[in-house]
């Protein structure tokens, strides 16, 4: 018979996994702040963390978080075959795969997030810049990016949802 995981044990082990591998939602928060700041006054951490609480919620993120971290692992142990290994282990810069899986639970957030992401990509901000793999301990060559598909999410939800109480004068 085939099982059914509930939505709490899928967001119970993205938690844990993201505990485990040294990520905070506050971490992420950090990030989604310094990206939105400039854009719209007054904004504040909670207004982040909430945001970042709310992407959190979305299956395709929560999957797209499970299946990199997990690689991740199984490449910090030597269990992968080669030369999957090595092209993991060494961040290879051609590689490209985990982008890919970070953009996947990114395009839900339209243009914003997916320019944000690309930036947060390439300037490595926050906690992104600590688990790169070339700079830090362990193998992070999934999880760098799929923070910032995190912080790109939120990022573009806070926009759009500022541009709406504009609008409404709120």
């Amino acid at each position: 018979m085939r099982r059914e995981v509930h939505s709490k044990e899928l967001r119970n082990a993205v938690d844990e996994r993201l505990q485990l591998r040294g990520v905070t939602l506050q971490d992420i928060a950090w990030i989604v702040r310094e990206m939105q700041a400039p854009f719209q006054p007054g904004l504040s951490m909670e207004d982040c963390l909430e945001a970042v609480q709310a992407v959190m919620q979305k299956r395709e993120l929560q999957h797209a978080i499970l299946v990199g971290i997990e690689l991740d692992m199984l490449a910090e142990k030597g269990l992968l075959s080669e030369p999957l290994q090595t092209l993991i282990a060494s961040d290879e810069s051609l590689f490209g795969c985990d982008e890919t899986l970070a953009m996947g639970a990114v395009y839900g957030y339209g243009s914003i997030a997916i320019t944000t992401f690309g930036h947060l990509d390439k300037q490595k901000i926050g906690m992104i810049r600590q688990l790169d793999t070339k700079t830090g301990k362990g193998v992070h060559t999934f999880l760098d990016d799929l923070v910032a598909a995190v912080a790109a999410s939120a990022s573009g939800r806070l926009a759009h949802h500022f541009r709406d109480r504009k609008e409404s004068g709120k």
